[in-house]
């Protein structure tokens, strides 16, 4: 296996890493916990009785960034295998690239707002789900970071290949 398919491989695995990670973080309700009990995105819960969260913007906004994030890294995710299994065509791995990094830029939105938005409150602690939210963070840019390089690998491949000799 040459480094262009490596870097693809690894780019695939670390996306569906990063995915796994922000689809668990975004459906989980422990980003935050007190001492009364623990919330997430969507709902609070104290004293073990569950509540769905009153609408408020910041909440909303994070919330939409990151249903948004895990569906580019999907999207870019099955774009990645579909590059990785179909080697004749002339895919290009920079729409990849720029799914994952777009899907991280809106999971960075979404952690800075929630962010801002719970950092002030007392007696608040962040919670696994968060920190899992900022885990997928760097899987996400790495995976993209991947498939830019390997598409700098397949462009100066095929740059090269008129050429009668090559060094």
């Amino acid at each position: 296996m040459g480094v262009k398919r490596s870097l693809q491989s690894g780019g695939i695995l670390l996306s569906l890493l990063a995915n796994v990670l922000m689809v668990l973080s975004a459906a989980t309700n422990y980003w935050t916990r007190q001492h009364e009990g623990h919330s997430g995105l969507w709902q609070e819960c104290n004293h073990g009785i569950c509540s769905n969260i009153p609408c408020q913007t910041t909440l909303a906004v994070t919330a939409a960034c990151m249903v948004l994030a895990a569906g580019f890294g999907v999207v870019g995710t099955v774009l990645g295998l579909w590059i990785r299994c179909h080697e004749g065509e002339s895919r290009r791995g920079k729409t990849t690239s720029a799914f994952l990094f777009l899907g991280g830029l809106l999971l960075l939105t979404a952690l800075i707002g929630y962010t801002v938005k719970s950092a002030w409150n007392n007696n608040v602690f962040f919670s696994w789900s968060y920190f899992s939210g900022w885990l997928a963070l760097p899987f996400s840019i790495l995976a993209g970071v991947c498939f830019l390089l390997a598409d700098m690998i397949t462009q100066s491949t095929d740059a090269i290949r008129g050429f009668p000799v090559c060094l």
